[in-house]
């Protein structure tokens, strides 16, 4: 969602310093290996400050007319984070789309192993019974790219100049503005 869906506003080497995560880290992975007593605090201080973010998400350019667009045509919506659920609910909310996905497929870091495993997007596929092929995930960063390739699930890199992860993506969009208009063009069938 962060950077996909909503203007992107982590500051994750800001997160990493208060936290006190060596710069570059994996977040979640470097928590995971903490005692549980400071990984606790370190969860909850981190769940509050991305509380303070998700309430004041703001739709990345076309992101609302997207979903709208693909919620109206039946397609099946997913949100696969690395946030908390409660949280991706949060922004849902925050930038007026929360109708337009089920609870149950609303996925964040509790519920599956975190991106870049392919578990969300495994779960996706069995919930929905389609073929990995027919899913699409679309991102913003490569933990995104790679969890798509991992599942076999094509994957669309947007709101990011350049090619940062050649041979990632199947397509690179502008924003979500073009990405709508290459679905009602039936680019992504």
């Amino acid at each position: 969602m962060d950077g996909t869906l909503t203007e992107p506003v982590h500051d994750f080497e800001w997160i990493r310093r208060e936290l006190q995560i060596p710069s570059g880290a994996d977040i979640l992975e470097h928590l995971a290996s903490l005692p549980a007593q400071q990984a606790a605090d370190s969860h909850a201080w981190l769940l509050q400050h991305e509380r303070e973010l998700a309430q004041a998400s703001v739709a990345a350019p076309g992101a609302v007319a997207l979903v709208r667009a693909l919620h109206s045509a039946g397609c099946r919506l997913g949100i696969l984070t690395r946030n908390a659920r409660e949280l991706a609910e949060v922004t849902l909310a925050a930038i007026g789309v929360a109708e337009c996905f089920a609870a149950e497929e609303i996925i964040g870091r509790w519920e599956v192993a975190p991106k870049p495993s392919p578990a969300g997007l495994q779960f996706f596929a069995e919930r929905w019974a389609v073929a990995p092929a027919a899913m699409r995930m679309v991102g913003d960063h490569y933990y995104d790219l790679a969890t798509a390739k991992a599942a076999g699930v094509p994957g669309i890199l947007i709101n990011v100049p350049g090619d940062p992860w050649p041979g990632m993506a199947q397509w690179q969009l502008r924003d979500c503005a073009q990405l709508l208009e290459q679905w009602q063009a039936a680019e992504f069938l």
